[in-house]
């Protein structure tokens, strides 16, 4: 499915519209009272599973269809990498040049 240019405006319009709802609506039903103990736990995870979701669609994702390419290669090796307490800068571009590497060998 192909999305014209005045369709994908309109998405961004929609979305736009739907997140600041959803930022006026926790406000509007809190209305200032202090928020519950389990809510804030729910929330304190929300970020990093949000996070999880958009690395893991964009490591195995390949257009349309999920695949294992060279970029699941690259990250996997810094994931390993840092599972060995390299340092975060060294361990990213070890997996730059793995993937450079790759793509340039095939």
């Amino acid at each position: 499915m192909t999305l014209g240019e005045g369709q994908v405006w309109l998405l961004i319009g929609a979305m736009v519209l739907m997140t600041a709802g959803t930022k006026a609506i926790g406000p509007a039903l809190v209305g200032g009272r202090p928020l519950p103990r389990w809510f804030s736990g729910v929330s304190a995870l929300l970020a990093p599973a949000l996070l999880t979701a958009l690395v893991v669609t964009a490591v195995f994702a390949d257009g349309r269809r999920l695949a294992v390419g060279v970029d699941t290669v690259a990250v996997a090796v810094g994931v390993v990498l840092m599972m060995f307490r390299v340092h975060l800068v060294l361990a990213c571009v070890v997996a730059v040049l793995v993937a450079a590497g790759l793509r340039a060998l095939g």
